[in-house]
């Protein structure tokens, strides 16, 4: 593009002495801006430059406009860091350079998650068995810190190479002492308003991990097998309805479970009160089934199922059942938790093993039985035949065996069902009633809804995700069996086990964890860390050994981030919004940190810690498949930034390109990418630069304090551009301000391709390189130029950070500011404007395709070898259309880089290469004249001159300054 015309097919003209020294007058562009990103040298170039300059620090504190706070999301400081996280932290640095270039003051602090399970398992299996045995937990503490600390030191590094803008100095972590204090504040808060509490309850429990886990720690794997079994429980006692309706013998209420192993457990069995049940035969024996589900299980039985009588549910409750492997009964109770959508209609009930089950049993006081250890082994409880087994394995097993064996099964089948597992050990969990603190959401469900609906989600589906989630939500277990996190601070009374947990004991723990950090649970005794009011009270008291949930730590940092309602943490030297402006991670989190955040701000303050909530989807190949080592498709951030080991495979990209592709894509929903994808991008990302490039050369000679073209002197062609250039910057502002990234990517895109490389640059080469330096025509091109590339390098600032700020450093005339970000967002001025001045020149654009055709028809029939060897004719038969093209008058043929353009009534019949389209006949000739030897157009005015025999008049006008 910014190279010189190259010659047509014809012979060359002879030359002499005069004409050789043509070449020299000509403007051709001049510019050290690479055509080459170099991405791997120069993007760590600009970096320091951002940071030598504290570019950042001072937009940030300086900025003339208001706090804007984008609340990180902390990434869990355990191993490399994916494409997921390339994605999210691309997003929030576009989101927050867009704001410092619009005025404001974004203050973006970093964040990471460091305590819980997996660094916790990670220092673990990285010790002998020996040195593990006897590791105290103050030692496992101090190494799970270490490798935290380490791996917050890498992957801040490669944010950092990302181009993500931040306070990293003051970064948060939640292992921090002051972000700690915050936290048991935090829950301190909750626990005087009475929505903290102890007690014995179902909860979802991880053999693998021996901890207690919320709902937010568990995923659903697809294709679980369980096995499912149905099972006859003797009726030994009808309830009176019963009788009163039917008194047969041999009566079983079946039960269906995809949990064999929690039949010991046993304690009664449930049916709906208001569903229809029957009592069918099957054989000798009869059998209590929902109505509904009679002809399937008839079908799963193999074998006929009669109906003999239909009632109510509630007909069944005070009938007794016995216990298919126990000494004891099963009585029948109500519950509204009963379907039959699937099973038999009535649920075999333990109150131990089911949050369902747990809540009839409290109302019907059916007790509760726990035959199961936190590893998940039948304990002694269980009796000699199920003592020791695993109940996920050789237990389930055993099981079915003992119910084979007395003749109590009816069926097994394999059932392909969503179960949970632990989301870090992959493996699957039990519901298992322990001793657990728990927050109940009861207390302010309804706050946290309304709350919910004050904030704008986008996408706008993500406030019926959560709200759905929240309503749903049972109480959350926030206590866990780990030794890394931190402590619950109660204390229990050694003879009551009563937990003491006060307003003072709160505060003094907080206080000692804000000076020395949560180690000081394990460091000191509990004289040491109680109150002085209670260490001398008559009572003996031990301290708790449970730590919080993670979901809790990170849930909690509005509180040690931004402040809570006084901005008064110390993590962040300066203040930021609370509630943030906006929260923005992956759509997981909607039962994760944004569902967390939620209900711990909501429950201490009322209100969501977030004005608005922006999620995006996972990262996946070009296939569309998740990525995975097994599959060999994963796609590693470091890796498209610094090249792989064979870089003509794996070609070092830079950071542009990675945050090209997350601007380019819908991060709505799951997005995509890979070799071809990021080929692409590089390729777009290569196209805007050298756009840029060719802007930038020719502007070299240009001063804006003296050489800028006032509107009203401008050409028609330059206002049509300045036109678009200011429909343009309105779409991407919009763009920006609605957070649609793709819609900017698109609008650049075409812009740079289509309205500049592909139209405006091409027609204005001829006054760039032609006209003498201070041309009119020459100066208000470049003044256009101007316009157009500081528009579009502040336009891909937010995204091409670093070409933007390459292409800053370029440019050839002096700004005041060193930064591209310290210039502030482009704004287009009211009178570029022009619709009616639009419409114009669409048609013109239209036309200049339509005879782009006929001269390629002519170049591919050898008629001419380049289109200035050409004369258009063109016959218009609309008024307004002639009207359009006459006023262009001489200009028309630069529209089409022709040597000459004529509209005439009627073409001559004998031409060769003509073409029509609505309206519009067009014909391609020869070109009249000679070539001039400096600007290559065909002219009949070569030799008029005395001076310069060898070239046209507007050469010569343009060696003595006149054109």
């Amino acid at each position: 593009m910014t190279s010189a015309p190259k010659a047509n097919s014809e012979k060359p003209a002879p030359k002499s002495l005069e004409q050789s020294e043509y070449k020299d007058t000509v403007n051709l562009p001049q510019t050290d801006f690479s055509m080459r990103a170099n991405a791997i040298i120069k993007e760590p170039e600009i970096q320091k430059f951002w940071q030598e300059q504290s570019i950042y620090e001072n937009l940030s504190q300086n900025n003339q406009g208001d706090i804007f706070t984008l609340h990180d999301g902390p990434p869990y400081a355990n191993g490399t860091l994916h494409m997921g996280h390339a994605l999210g932290k691309s997003l929030k640095d576009i989101i927050n350079r867009y704001q410092l270039l619009r005025g404001r003051k974004a203050r973006y602090v970093l964040g990471w998650d460091c305590h819980g399970l997996p660094i916790e398992l990670k220092v673990l299996q990285n010790i002998k068995a020996e040195e593990r045995a006897n590791l105290t937990p103050l030692q496992l503490r101090k190494r799970a810190k270490e490798f935290a600390m380490q791996t917050i030191g890498e992957q801040a590094a490669m944010f950092k190479r990302l181009g993500v803008w931040g306070d990293y100095e003051n970064a948060y972590y939640t292992l921090k002492p002051e972000y700690e204090a915050a936290q048991i504040s935090v829950f301190g808060k909750m626990a005087l308003k009475g929505y903290i509490y102890r007690g014995l309850r179902p909860v979802y429990w991880s053999p693998s991990s021996h901890t207690a886990l919320a709902e937010a720690e568990l995923e659903y794997p697809e294709n679980h097998i369980s096995r499912s079994i149905y099972v006859a429980f003797p009726v030994t006692k009808s309830s009176e309805k019963l009788k009163a309706i039917a008194n047969l013998p041999n009566l079983h209420a079946v039960i269906w479970t995809t949990t064999p192993w929690t039949i010991p457990a046993n304690l009664g069995i449930s049916a709906n009160p208001s569903l229809d049940y029957s009592i069918v035969s099957a054989g000798e024996k009869n059998y209590i089934v929902a109505t509904e589900l009679v002809e399937k299980l008839a079908v799963t039985f193999e074998q006929a199922l009669e109906v003999k009588y239909t009632f109510k549910g509630d007909v069944l409750e005070g009938a007794i059942a016995k216990h298919p492997i126990a000494d004891r009964p099963s009585p029948i109770v109500l519950g509204e938790h009963v379907t039959a959508e699937s099973g038999t209609g009535l649920v075999h009930t333990a109150p131990n093993h089911g949050h369902d089950d747990f809540i009839v049993g409290k109302k019907y006081n059916l007790g509760m039985i726990s035959l199961v250890d936190d590893r998940g082994i039948f304990n002694a409880d269980a009796g000699e035949d199920l003592v020791g087994l695993s109940v996920l394995k050789e237990g389930n097993t055993k099981v079915v065996e003992i119910l084979t064996a007395n003749g109590t099964l009816i069926k097994e089948e394999a059932y392909n069902h969503k179960y949970p597992y632990d989301w870090r050990t992959k493996k699957p969990v039990i519901v298992r009633a322990t001793e657990q603190w728990f927050a109940s959401v009861d207390g302010f469900r309804g706050d946290a809804l309304r709350s919910i609906k004050e904030v704008k989600w986008i996408p706008a589906i993500g406030e019926n995700r959560i709200t759905s989630m929240v309503q749903e939500r049972s109480d959350w277990c926030i206590s866990r069996q780990r030794t890394w996190g931190v402590p619950i601070p109660v204390f229990y009374d050694e003879e009551t086990n009563e937990p003491l947990l006060t307003e003072e004991t709160v505060a003094h723990i907080q206080a000692l964890i804000g000076e020395y950090g949560s180690d000081v649970w394990w460091e000191r005794e509990v004289e040491e860390l109680l109150p002085e009011a209670y260490r001398n009270n008559g009572h003996k008291y031990r301290k708790g050994t449970d730590t919080m949930d993670v979901w809790f730590d990170s849930g909690s940092s509005w509180a040690g981030v931004l402040g809570g309602e006084n901005h008064d943490s110390k993590l962040v030297p300066y203040a930021v919004n609370y509630p943030a402006d906006m929260y923005l991670e992956g759509s997981d989190q909607h039962r994760g940190w944004f569902q967390s955040s939620l209900l711990t701000s909501v429950a201490t303050n009322g209100y969501a810690p977030y004005k608005t909530v922006l999620t995006h989807g996972f990262a996946l190949d070009e296939k569309g498949q998740k990525m995975s080592k097994s599959l060999g498709n994963i796609v590693d951030p470091t890796v498209v930034i610094n090249g792989g080991k064979d870089q003509k495979k794996e070609p070092p990209y830079g950071a542009d390109v990675i945050r090209l592709w997350a601007a380019s894509v819908d991060y709505t929903g799951d997005v995509q990418i890979g070799k071809t994808i990021l080929a692409q991008m590089s390729d777009m990302s290569r196209k805007i630069r050298n756009t840029a490039r060719f802007l930038l050369s020719n502007l070299f000679d240009f001063d804006p304090a003296q050489d800028t073209v006032t509107y009203d002197q401008l050409p028609e062609s330059d206002r049509y551009i300045l036109h678009r250039l200011a429909e343009v910057t309105k779409d991407v502002t919009e763009a920006y301000d609605n957070f649609q990234f793709s819609r900017f990517f698109q609008t650049i895109q075409n812009f740079c391709t289509v309205d500049l490389s592909n139209f405006y640059l091409d027609i204005a080469k001829d006054r760039l390189y032609i006209s003498s330096p201070n041309a009119p025509r020459r100066r208000s091109c470049q003044t256009v130029l101007m316009y157009c590339l500081e528009a579009i390098t502040k336009a891909i600032a937010p995204v091409l950070s670093h070409t933007a700020e390459d292409i800053w450093q370029h440019l050839p005339y002096p700004v005041s500011q060193k930064s591209v970000f310290q210039a502030g967002w482009f704004t287009a001025h009211d009178e570029w404007y022009k619709p009616e001045l639009a419409g114009k020149w669409e048609y013109l654009r239209e036309v200049r395709s339509e005879v782009n055709k006929v001269l390629e028809l002519a170049r591919n029939g050898k008629a001419i070898g380049a289109p200035l060897e050409a004369k258009v004719l063109l016959v218009v038969s609309d008024d307004s259309q002639r009207s359009y093209l006459a006023s262009c008058g001489d200009e028309l043929r630069y529209l089409f880089i022709v040597s000459q353009a004529e509209i005439v009534d009627n073409l001559p019949t004998d031409l060769q290469f003509t073409g029509a389209s609505t309206g519009l006949q067009i014909a391609v000739l020869n070109a009249d004249g000679e070539k001039c030897p400096r600007c290559w157009n065909y002219s009949t005015h070569i030799g008029e001159s005395a001076e310069h025999p060898h070239i046209c008049d507007r050469c010569v006008g343009a060696l003595a300054g006149t054109f």
